[in-house]
């Protein structure tokens, strides 16, 4: 399974990243930065998460209930009128229940790289976060995901799984990094400049939308 940098490549990527751009009134290219260190890190917050019996009946809980993809079939809508309050407001839970007291820390460490505020990556990340999450119901539905070990292995492949264990001891250390952007350079170098790589989080995403 490839993995979720190559989402940003793609065509929806572009969508995703224009969309998400008009409606926080932010740079396209900051929140495309913004973007491609974010969704790693999220993903990697939720494979943590899913680690544990409760964090992955949580997390499958709210792929079968609410986030099955449907959201990637409307994007012109959630975008079109300006996105709504409600799915800021999920996104802001989303963000809250991954990432925990991280939170902080992640946005600063992320923003400090793009050039941004922690408020203003805290924006993008409510608008992309429920996107995100789309993007695991449409997987997990497509891979018949039904167990917590179903879930790790969805995860962990869209990760890069064995192949990119570097790069995830870098998103290891985002998670716990308490925002003075000690390893932000290396982490953002890495997986801004591993765009065209196929496999580890230089192919995230990539086959997931007829790629």
């Amino acid at each position: 399974m490839e993995g979720i940098l190559d989402l940003l490549n793609s065509d929806l990527g572009k969508t995703i990243i224009n969309g998400v751009s008009g409606s926080t009134n932010t740079d396209q290219s900051k929140t495309s930065s913004v973007l491609t260190m974010a969704l790693p890190v999220l993903m990697k917050a939720m494979e943590r998460n899913a680690a544990t019996p409760d964090g992955a009946e949580g997390l499958m809980g709210a792929l079968n209930k609410k986030h099955d993809g449907s959201i990637l079939d409307n994007l012109g809508d959630l975008f079109g009128g300006g996105v709504d309050d409600a799915v800021k407001t999920d996104g802001s839970k989303i963000l809250s229940h991954v990432l925990g007291h991280r939170q902080q820390g992640v946005q600063q460490v992320i923003g400090q790289k793009a050039g941004l505020d922690a408020g203003s990556v805290a924006n993008i990340l409510e608008v992309a976060a429920p996107i995100l999450m789309g993007v695991l119901g449409k997987q997990a539905r497509q891979n018949n995901v039904r167990s917590q070990n179903d879930l790790g292995s969805l995860l962990g492949g869209m990760l890069g799984g064995n192949d990119a264990r570097n790069q995830q001891s870098f998103l290891e250390q985002v998670l716990d990094a308490d925002g003075d952007g000690s390893v932000v350079d290396d982490v953002a170098g890495m997986l801004l400049n591993s765009g065209n790589k196929k496999g580890g989080l230089g192919g995230l995403l990539g086959g997931l939308f007829g790629k």
